[in-house]
């Protein structure tokens, strides 16, 4: 992803002419909470109500937050970080993740609008239904649902929030590398477990000998 410029504005640009795209491209940072956490606790309750113990539905819950490290990643890397060569690819690019690059601090296009998390939320719960019974995909599910909530919140504090010191910091810290250093490094939002793991992320320079 070659970078011309990157602003630091908090305004959002126009990317359509339809007043209804343009609208349904933007949301609230706060949105998926009123979306999300009810869904989450709806899967939690009919895990219980199916019949899973309390051992089972800890051990998938955090299975399916371990998939969602990994579901963030490869999305992140090998998705929105494609690099397209026709004009309508580098387009759909441009709208999908180049806007975030170019505009980091847009406060309406950090976290997902419901156009596209709701579907694609949908799509990855027919994709486990396949791999799981219904009792598992109840525990498994609301943890990946958690797990996404969780990068969607702190992918828009990275970009909002003065963190002083703790992981956060460190957390931040990497994310912003990825954008104002190397985009084609430091893939991980919510974690650095997997650039790690895959040898994505930055190298830290020697100290120096006094």
């Amino acid at each position: 992803m070659k970078k011309n410029y990157i602003s630091n504005s908090e305004e959002s640009i126009r990317m359509f002419k339809s007043n209804l795209i343009e609208n349904l491209s933007k949301v609230h940072f706060a949105v998926p909470l009123f979306i999300f956490v009810p869904a989450i606790f709806i899967f939690i309750y009919r895990a219980f109500s199916a019949g899973v113990s309390l051992l089972n539905f800890g051990l998938y819950f955090l299975i399916g937050l371990g998939v969602w490290t990994i579901t963030e990643y490869v999305m992140h890397r090998f998705i929105f970080h494609y690099h397209p060569t026709s004009e309508f690819g580098k387009k759909i690019h441009f709208i999908f993740h180049g806007v975030h690059h170019d505009y980091p601090r847009d406060k309406k296009r950090l976290v997902l609008p419901p156009s596209v998390s709701i579907p694609l939320a949908t799509a990855f719960y027919f994709l486990f239904a396949l791999l799981l019974t219904q009792q598992l995909l109840f525990a498994f599910f609301p943890g990946f649902l958690s797990g996404y909530l969780m990068y969607d919140m702190l992918h828009y504090a990275m970009h909002h929030h003065n963190f002083k010191s703790g992981i956060m910091k460190r957390v931040k810290q990497h994310h912003m590398l990825h954008h104002y250093q190397d985009p084609e490094k430091g893939f991980g939002v919510s974690s650095s477990l997997w650039d790690i793991i895959l040898r994505s992320g930055f190298t830290r320079e020697p100290k120096k000998s006094q």
